[in-house]
């Protein structure tokens, strides 16, 4: 009959000082191993007993899983010797193999790093930050996605409520990345479809507002005085060019050069980097004579138009060398439309996204179909756009009630 022995690998450890530990079956003088799909440190195997010491943080729960693997390794065995005496290690071996136990953490950071060049890094890098920010919580990454379960998403909801502060969307969000995570290792078929504890807990998400300027607010903008020694005027000036432009984000105003503007038909032709589709757009005479501003002698067709941010050739050539100016040109936009924001007394804070809004909402209460609206700001769906309108919709109402009370 074949036997059966846990051993720690000690001839496999790797940089962190870890050994893997394997089932090994030996049948006929011929020994055959079979991965249990996870490490421990050799100070932690107790080579005698068998089993994890307790110095383990998670001792008991793999002795447990250990013992049953042993004792299923063994019923197998039983049954295919019984059936056939002369049954090979190999298909031993193959019978009983089942799927091991999957490190939560050990398999994401792998596809997140897998995914680098395919994912946009800012997508890349939320992935991360959001994992790490699991791992803080639960204190170390010895996890299985076995041990992942309904009371560990409501108790890290609760962290990340009452410890950080994080409000319902940005819960959520935490827990998408989880989701996630648990949808792609079940594609991968390493984890079983019925371990799934999302579907039996979800956080009330919180209803979003999209801010905008109403026509009261963004003529004040317009006419707002702001000093030329620094580059507030230069982000005001983007700011209202994007609210005549379809919306365009900052990230692609930031980068428009004056190869991106045919000044015979009046239009921005342009790859938006969100969606990485070529996007064209006509625009009126108040984006154009922004524009003009910028438009000197000098000015070539390979010239970036506005001049906030240093962008250099790496910028278009290295993505983490782009993704960090973007970031710093964000905050400083963030600083000087906060202050504007202040001394127009708006009742929120100004962001260059509220821009996008603006246009929306201003095109659709102008008339303008809501799918060309969607055409314009290039979405992929036009049930974002809807969003929109139900703003439009709900400023009806207002105004209507307004006149009948």
């Amino acid at each position: 009959m074949a036997s059966v022995k846990i051993i720690l690998r000690k001839n496999k450890i790797d940089k962190a000082g870890n050994a893997p530990l394997y089932l090994r079956l030996i049948k006929d003088r011929k020994p055959k191993f079979i991965s249990l799909g996870f490490k421990i440190s050799p100070s932690e195997w107790d080579e005698d007993k068998q089993t994890v010491k307790k110095n383990h943080s998670n001792s008991a729960r793999l002795n447990k899983f250990l013992s049953q693997k042993v004792a299923d390794a063994q019923g197998q065995i039983a049954d295919l010797e019984t059936k056939n005496q002369s049954t090979s290690a190999r298909k031993l071996k193959e019978a009983i193999k089942g799927k091991p136990m999957v490190n939560f953490f050990e398999y994401s950071y792998n596809r997140c790093e897998k995914q680098k060049h395919t994912l946009a890094l800012s997508t890349y890098n939320n992935y991360k930050n959001y994992l790490k920010k699991f791992e803080t919580f639960i204190g170390h990454r010895e996890v299985m996605f076995d041990d992942i379960t309904v009371t560990t998403l409501k108790n890290y909801a609760g962290y990340c409520s009452t410890t950080l502060g994080n409000n319902n969307t940005t819960i959520n969000f935490s827990l998408k990345i989880l989701n996630l995570m648990f949808k792609e290792a079940q594609r991968e078929d390493l984890i079983p479809l019925n371990h799934f504890p999302f579907s039996k807990f979800n956080v009330k998400k919180s209803k979003s507002t999209k801010r905008y300027l109403n026509d009261e607010q963004f003529k004040a903008l317009i006419n707002l005085e702001v000093s030329n020694k620094a580059k507030a005027q230069v982000i005001k000036d983007m700011f209202i060019f994007s609210v005549f432009s379809g919306g365009l984000r900052f990230g692609d105003v930031i980068e428009l050069k004056w190869n991106n503007y045919n000044a015979k038909e009046q239009k921005i032709t342009k790859v938006i980097r969100k969606t990485k589709r070529q996007h064209s757009i006509r625009i009126g005479q108040k984006a154009i004579g922004i524009l003009e501003k910028y438009k000197t002698e000098e000015s070539k067709n390979g010239d970036i138009i506005f001049p906030f941010a240093k962008i250099d050739k790496e910028y278009f050539t290295n993505r983490e060398h782009r993704a960090k100016l973007v970031q710093r040109a964000i905050a400083l936009s963030g600083m000087y439309l906060t202050k504007m924001g202040k001394e127009l007394e708006l009742p929120f804070s100004l962001t260059f996204h509220i821009s996008r809004h603006t246009f929306a909402t201003r095109a659709l209460n102008n008339g303008m179909r809501i799918e060309h609206v969607s055409k314009l700001m290039d979405h992929t769906d036009i049930g974002i756009t809807q969003v929109y309108a139900k703003i439009v919709s709900s400023e009806l109402d207002k105004a209507v009630d307004q006149y009948i009370n």
